[in-house]
């Protein structure tokens, strides 16, 4: 057996950087007093783990809840960053792993207590598992995870077993969709159903009050057993508009703001009292073809809409430099990113070249649905149906409200369309399993190469990188040379911050942890 723990000393310095991870909390000068006011543009959904599948109500199971293991962070160009390659102990204080690796042995903490006052035990990670594997949304990390069985061992142990090795387990553990429920209260409220809209975690923050029209209010949990929390109120107030919330945010009236449009940045930066931090992400935006209808069931003609995209027109006009080019299918900023076969570029002679080939040189029409929501994809839309109109293309704009195209996507029947991603795990095996291989559930364009699915699962086991990497290379030059996207561009994540609040650190999921942030006293 391999044990993995760190020293008591290295496991509480972890502890602190997570719960408390900027420099003014640390040196005693944050107001513990303080409150925030943050401006979100949705919501959310449900405050279920299992369930949650959005941003917002992401961030509210974090705030309320704690996972066996969490991301371990590092200093980027002088700001905090998650490292999801890397995992460090959270309720689990160590496990051990046995030598075939498909053994994992976790030892709980014995010192935490859920919000409700019950203590944590093994029985109520095994019913937090049940509660993932049952899931909706959930279930699909688990069976990614490669859980085959779990047991506890004794009230503070608890084993889980894998169908073969597994490299992302570690690193889908500290997801919020493992979250470990006090399932002792949840089976006296009825059951999951309960936990729509009612807690039942261990974390840093009680929900008080929720309404998904309106705001969300929490308060900093006094008897957590982690480090306590600079900020001892948060409300979340929920602005649909973007120019409100950068209204907001100018006048002082939210000391946090997300989702703000690329155009706003600018005057942002150079408005008193107002921090802007903008960082490059795994976060990508594509346009999608629809493999099995025509004619984008013809390969040729999937290449031709990729050469004929304005790509720096989009990155410079729409996103005013709040994003970067997208050469591969895997984010640049992931491991195993490879983009050496990488060679569209705005040509627009080259596309009517395809399409004649292809048996269109007259080019034809088609139907684009355009998910509302989001100005960059409706002004991304306009620029691409300009150059497809000079290659004789007629791109046909169809508007819909978010939640219908949502519902359109999963009937795989869209022609095509623009759409966003963000890997909340860095690494391809996660990436390219959700959007890329033949019966995945966001694969919505209907790819399937059989090569790509074969190397994704040989992946899937194997525990050397540098292999992992060959085998991810070959895949990203075979979706390449497949063209089921055109790669649009890769975002900045930008989040708006009045001055005096710190701690904000970056994670590939786009979670802010209130419990990470401070305001200077």
């Amino acid at each position: 057996m391999r044990k993995l723990a760190l020293p008591a000393l290295a496991v509480t310095a972890i502890l602190l950087a997570g719960c408390s991870a900027n420099a003014n909390s640390q040196n005693g000068e944050a107001d513990t007093s303080a409150s925030l006011t943050v401006a979100f543009s949705e919501g959310g959904t449900t405050l279920n783990p299992a369930e949650a599948n959005d941003v917002t109500s992401d961030t509210f199971v974090v705030a309320a809840y704690d996972q066996l293991v969490t991301y371990a962070t590092e200093e980027v160009d002088g700001k905090p960053t998650a490292k999801t390659d890397e995992v460090v102990p959270m309720l689990a204080s160590e496990w051990d792993v046995s030598d075939d690796a498909t053994e994992y042995t976790f030892t709980l903490r014995d010192d935490v207590t859920f919000q409700s006052g019950n203590p944590l035990t093994s029985a109520d990670v095994v019913g937090s598992l049940d509660l993932i594997k049952a899931s909706a949304s959930a279930s699909f990390l688990y069976g990614m995870a490669g859980i085959d069985t779990y047991e506890a061992i004794d009230e503070h142990t608890v084993k889980i077993t894998l169908t073969g090795p597994n490299h992302l387990f570690l690193q889908i553990l500290p997801m919020y969709s493992f979250s470990i429920v006090d399932t002792k209260l949840v089976d006296e409220n009825g059951g999951a159903e309960w936990l729509a809209t009612n807690t039942a975690g261990s974390g840093p923050y009680v929900i008080d009050s929720w309404d998904p029209s309106t705001q969300a209010v929490l308060s900093r949990n006094d008897d957590y057993w982690g480090e306590e929390p600079a900020v001892a109120d948060v409300t979340v107030r929920f602005i649909t508009e973007a120019s409100n919330r950068v209204q907001l945010l100018s006048r002082g009236e939210v000391d946090v703001a997300t989702e703000l449009p690329a155009k706003d940045v600018a005057s942002l930066e150079d408005t008193d009292g107002v921090v802007i931090d903008s960082r490059a992400s795994n976060k990508t935006l594509f346009f999608a073809m629809n493999n099995a209808v025509a004619p984008f069931d013809d390969p040729k003609v999937r290449e031709a809409i990729s050469y004929a995209i304005p790509y720096e027109k989009l990155i410079d006009d729409v996103m005013q430099g709040q994003a970067s080019p997208m050469t591969s299918a895997v984010p640049s900023s992931m491991p195993g990113f490879d983009d050496s076969t990488y060679g569209y570029e705005h040509d627009l002679d080259k596309a009517k070249e395809l399409l004649a080939d292809a048996g269109y040189p007259d080019g034809f029409s088609f139907d684009f649905t355009l998910g509302g929501g989001f100005q960059d994809w409706s002004d991304d839309a306009v620029l691409i149906q300009a150059e497809l109109a000079e290659i004789g293309v007629t791109m046909n704009i169809k508007n819909m409200a978010r939640a219908q195209f949502l519902e359109a996507l999963d009937t795989k029947q869209v022609q095509a369309y623009i759409s966003r991603w963000t890997s909340f795990v860095n690494d391809p095996q996660y990436h390219l399993g959700l959007l890329m291989t033949t019966d995945t559930s966001s694969n919505y364009m209907n790819y399937s190469n059989p090569r790509v699915d074969e190397l994704w699962q040989k992946a899937a086991g194997e525990t050397d990188a540098d292999v992992r990497n060959e085998d991810y290379k070959e895949i990203q030059e075979l979706i390449t040379a497949d063209a089921p996207w055109a790669y649009l561009y890769e975002y900045n994540i930008v989040v708006g911050l009045h001055e005096g609040t710190e701690g904000y650190t970056s994670y590939p999921d786009g979670i802010i942890r209130f419990a990470q942030l401070s305001v200077q006293g």
